[in-house]
């Protein structure tokens, strides 16, 4: 149970081996992994009938496992044609095929692009200039959307045949790529979409917008390709993007969809504890992670003390968190950034969805306001625990409450070709406690208006007013007493962000932000005659400013680079006192300031620069550098997150807090993308990091920096993920190898210390098997090392109370975790106008006593020696749930 430090992790490796000889060994093994072969040397055996062209092609796709693209003039050629070949080469049997017919075909990364050649077509036009770059002269962009809902689809990807180029949509849909004169093949994919493909005459400046049509949910096999340029093309790393239709078979607690609870089963990314929606990443505390749903932060994203999260599936689009080379445009923490986006509702019909569960029911309706321009959402969820508990008998538990509501509401209006205006707001509250007697209420409220404009073709703008509140109150009944404690954290927000695409290979990011942030670190206010003077501790103010600017270059067709650069600005501003404190937290010195006065202004520049290789057509290497800077911490002494945690900002005694991390990685998707091998290493090393004193008094009305210590940290870790992304069985396995520590004079005789966060081992294996069309099976294990945790090294009575005292800071371990989930859906029915299913699932199948809390008392039969006592929290939850939408 007792730590030995950084040795203990790389004892898997070798002894002794350093970070950075670790790093050259990932990079080693990555490089020996053999190339692919190219798909048209693919050799197949197949027998053709006097087949139609289309047909054909699909034949051949399940012989030889090579995906084909096309235009429709294939698609629906009456073109018959008949073959016998044996061990032949694709190459050979494309060429026996189409020869004599004005079909050509050529490799396209892994698949192959079969397309009509009319006479008089000309091939695209390439120029270069004299140091052999494209020389573009035209900007083609647009919006890519579901043709179903009028959604905007994010991360969808558009290839350019002839040039072998790929740009993705940004947030909002939207492209934009500078492109010769010429004709041009494009495909359009988007992960859980047919793709499409197009041919276009540039000729001058294009708009030119594209819909997709979705894949039914009962298919077998799906198309997988729709990420791979995106993981193995450009610079971007440590990015995982989760689509909530991945959510759908992945079983959890209570049976409530949360795409919060599907990011923790992903490589580098852990649960916070049992049931918990809170998560750490890359040995980052769980405050070190940046929320965002459409822009406004989430200062607090649980519910019912964390065993929900406050994201309803019914009304979220897309989720992506970046656990390492963040885009400048993002800032404020240190470790990740989960940016989420709500659905901006159907513009083409109304739809009606939702789900009745065992505590939780949600409702979610959406319909255009004018067909194809502008839509509403609204989405509500809400528990009924309390309802249940009205019908116990005892009295105390009848007049307890225990439930969760939250809200969400999205309109969006197309002013014009150019312009859209949307509106969106999230209501999210908690009430817990017993009638007379106190309890606990909290709650987020956000609200984000944005206006998206295009400059030309080659310029995105989006200009955002963003409002984020979170607090909690505490009431506490006392006989005709009552006392009230409140804290609340509120942001006013402005940011502005251009997306520039100046020419061929070159993407330009810049933009500014600005929050004003509030902060009520308590006060109490009393009822009644207790005695008792009301008390405020003093409210914070500040304001947060920063500017980026980022380039991505494709240097080459497989070399890709991007730099950037975000500085920023943290201005604390009067009214209050600020301390000067001694080595032992007394106050020396106050000094007060006056409202608006500036106290002290941090600057910190955040370089970011990222490198990508692209070793052939399913395999490549990428590395990454960036700092971030963290002027928000939340103070808690608890092992799980709790809802009275306190947020603070940076004084002039806390400083903000700094990270610099290196990554490096290795990406492979062989068999046509079919599957997915990745596998990344990062060092990560944190200066002004936080901690309490030995022995603080965490409820103490003197400032908060008489009670903390800071110092460093450093993580560093290995994330290996292996995925099938189609057919019948799909899942993934991965596996995380970590340390995190923390160096703190004042703490651990001043030596490193294991951070609370830190775990040796994570494995995470989720399956869903899709046994018929009614039936889909899934399941996922869960398996970690036990968290750092402070327990008594021994104990002494004073007036016969038994005292602990505790040497080594988190020195010990908790068990170690591990759990099996089960869900099974059954689709009940199914029509163009109205679906629905049954979800069952059974939470921790074997019924493993999973430590939730370990707590320490005298024995009764011999009060010399200790017992330890075990909480656990879960064993056998079975789950129902009832789907539906019209």
């Amino acid at each position: 149970m007792k730590n030995y430090g950084p040795i203990r992790f790389f004892y898997f490796i070798r002894v002794g081996v350093r970070p950075a000889r670790f790093f050259l060994l990932v990079l080693c093994l990555a490089t020996l992994t053999v190339h692919a072969q190219d798909p048209l040397n693919k050799k197949l055996s197949v027998e053709l009938q006097n087949e139609l062209l289309k047909p054909a092609l699909d034949k051949i796709t399940k012989a030889s496992g090579v995906n084909f693209t096309y235009t429709d003039d294939v698609a629906k050629s009456t073109l018959r044609i008949s073959i016998r070949a044996k061990d032949k080469s694709l190459k050979w049997i494309l060429n026996e095929l189409l020869s004599g017919y004005p079909y050509s075909f050529a490799a396209l990364g892994s698949e192959v692009l079969i397309r009509l050649e009319l006479s008089g077509r000309k091939k695209a036009g390439v120029t270069a200039d004299g140091a052999g770059i494209l020389t573009a002269k035209y900007a083609l962009s647009g919006i890519v959307t579901d043709a179903g809902t009028g959604e905007t689809l994010i991360g969808g990807t558009i290839r350019v045949a002839e040039l072998s180029r790929t740009i993705i949509t940004n947030e909002y849909g939207f492209y934009s790529l500078a492109l010769p004169r010429g004709t041009y093949t494009l495909v359009i994919t988007a992960m859980g979409y047919r793709s499409r493909t197009a041919i276009l005459a540039i000729k001058a400046d294009t708009a030119q917008n594209f819909a997709l049509d979705a894949y039914p949910r009962a298919l077998e096999e799906i198309a997988i390709n729709a990420n791979r340029s995106q993981l193995l093309n450009g610079t971007q790393m440590g990015l995982e993007k989760i689509n909530v239709s991945q959510t759908n078979d992945i079983p959890v607690l209570l049976g409530e969809r949360d795409i919060v609870k599907t990011i923790q089963l992903l490589p580098g990314i852990k649960a916070a504890g049992e049931g918990s929606s809170g998560f750490y990443v890359r040995g980052g505390a769980s405050d070190q992670n940046l929320v965002l749903l459409d822009e406004a932060p989430v200062y607090n994203a649980s519910h019912l003390l964390g065993f929900f999260s406050t994201f309803n599936s019914d009304a979220i689009k897309n989720a992506s968190i970046y656990k390492g080379s963040m885009p400048a445009q993002y800032g404020g923490r240190l470790s990740s950034v989960l940016d989420i986006k709500m659905n901006d509702g159907n513009n083409q019909r109304p739809a009606i969805s939702g789900g009745i569960g065992l505590i939780a029911s949600r409702l979610n309706v959406e319909a255009p306001i004018q067909k194809g321009k502008s839509s509403f959402l609204l989405s509500a969820r809400r528990t009924y625990v309390d309802a249940f508990l009205k019908m116990v008998p005892d009295t105390a538990t009848g007049d307890a409450k225990l439930y969760f509501y939250d809200v969400n509401a999205k309109a969006n209006y197309q002013l014009g070709a150019r312009d859209r205006l949307y509106v969106s707001g999230y209501f999210g509250k908690d009430l817990l406690g017993v009638e007379k007697i106190g309890g606990i209420n909290w709650g987020n409220t956000t609200g984000t208006f944005r206006w998206n404009h295009i400059f030309g073709n080659r310029v995105f703008s989006n200009s955002s007013f963003i409002y984020s509140n979170y607090n909690y109150k505490i009431n506490v009944g006392l006989g005709i007493n009552e006392f009230i404690i409140f804290s609340q954290i509120r942001d006013w927000n402005f940011k502005e962000d251009v997306q520039w695409t100046p020419g061929a290979g070159n993407k330009l990011s810049f933009g500014v932000n600005s929050i004003y942030h509030t902060i009520k670190p308590g006060e109490i206010s009393t009822k009644g005659n207790s005695g008792v003077l009301s008390e405020k501790l003093q409210n914070q103010y500040s304001l947060e400013n920063a500017a980026y600017l980022s380039d991505t270059w494709d240097a080459s067709d497989r070399l890709s680079l991007t730099f950037g650069l975000r500085a920023s600005g943290f201005t604390i501003l009067g009214k209050g006192d600020f301390y000067d404190v001694d080595a032992q937290g007394k106050i020396t010195n106050i000094t007060r300031y006056r409202k608006g006065e500036v106290v002290k202004t941090y600057y910190n520049l955040e370089p970011r620069a990222a490198a990508g290789l692209k070793l052939n057509a399913t395999s490549s290497l990428k590395a990454s550098y960036v700092r971030n800077v963290q002027n928000l911490h939340l103070i808690s002494n608890s092992t799980s997150a709790s809802p009275t945690d306190k947020w603070v900002a940076s004084t002039n005694l806390v400083k903000p807090e700094t990270a610099d991390q290196l990554s490096l990685g290795y990406y492979r998707e062989p068999e046509a993308g079919r599957y997915e091998f990745t596998v990344e290493t990062y060092y990560k090393k944190m200066t002004n990091q936080i901690d309490y004193r030995g022995g603080a008094d965490i409820f103490t009305n003197e400032p908060i920096e008489t009670q903390l210590l800071y110092g460093k940290g450093r993580a560093y870790g290995v994330e290996l993920l292996a995925k099938k992304k189609s057919g019948r069985l799909t899942g993934w396995v991965s596996y995380t190898l970590s340390k995190t520590e923390r160096k703190i004079n004042g703490i651990n005789n001043d030596q490193w210390y294991n951070a609370r966060q830190d775990r040796t081992h994570d494995i995470v294996v989720v399956a869903a098997y899709r046994a018929s069309g009614k039936w889909t099976l899934s399941a996922n294990w869960v398996f970690y090392t036990g968290d750092a945790v402070t327990f008594p090294a021994g104990k002494y009575s004073i007036d016969d109370q038994t005292v602990y005292y505790y040497t080594e800071r988190n020195g010990y371990r908790m068990p170690a975790y591990q759990r099996l989930d089960l869900g099974a859906t059954r689709q009940l029915k199914k029509s163009e106008k109205f679906s629905s299913e049954m979800v069952l699932g059974l939470y921790n199948a074997y019924g493993y006593n999973n430590a939730y809390r370990i707590t320490f008392r005298d024995s009764k039969t011999n009060p010399n020696h200790t017992e330890a006592l075990r909480t656990t929290l879960f064993k056998y939850v079975p789950s129902i749930t009832y789907n539906f939408k019209f």
